[in-house]
């Protein structure tokens, strides 16, 4: 009778015990697949985000008449400068500083770009003249079509350099 009772226990503990690493590998299974699917939805969204053209991220700034050489002009909207030349080209700046990130104010009477957090300084090309700002402003691509400025706010140029290519020209 002894054996009996020992031959009970030991199929039903084999059988609890393999119950129980299938409910495991079941779980594990369901998680894996949680996290396949979040990670798929993720990459999914910025494909579709990278093709969606954002009719607002092109913004008219005007006519080419319209800006003075040698002149910078704030877009709020688009958080931008344009910056008109003395040879009559165009840069769209970014406002911020490439420190830290503050927003940089155009100075009309000194001619430069002063970044209030900690002092560094840009030219009217967006060039460093004061540190502690690692390069350039960043700019925005400039496009004229008709005698009407157009700046595109959706890419963004990361440059370690001001190069005359960058200019548009009227």
């Amino acid at each position: 009778m002894k054996e009996e009772h020992s031959e009970r226990a030991g199929g039903t503990e084999s059988t609890r015990r393999s119950f129980l690493n299938n409910l495991w590998i079941g779980l594990g299974l369901v998680a894996l697949a949680e996290i396949v699917a979040v990670a798929f939805a993720f990459f999914r969204a910025n494909r579709s985000r990278a093709r969606q053209v954002d009719p607002e991220a092109i913004v008219t700034a005007g006519d080419v008449d319209k800006f003075v050489p040698n002149s910078v002009t704030a877009f709020v909207r688009g958080r931008f400068y344009l910056a008109r030349l003395k040879d009559g080209g165009f840069l769209a700046l970014s406002r911020k500083c490439t420190h830290l990130g503050c927003t940089v104010p155009w100075v009309e009477k000194e001619l430069k770009f002063v970044c209030p957090c900690h002092a560094s300084a840009f030219d009217i090309t967006g060039n460093v003249i004061g540190s502690p700002a690692p390069r350039p402003l960043d700019i925005y691509p400039v496009s004229i079509e008709n005698r009407i400025v157009k700046v595109d706010t959706s890419k963004v140029i990361k440059r370690s350099e001001f190069r005359a290519e960058q200019i548009t020209q009227p």
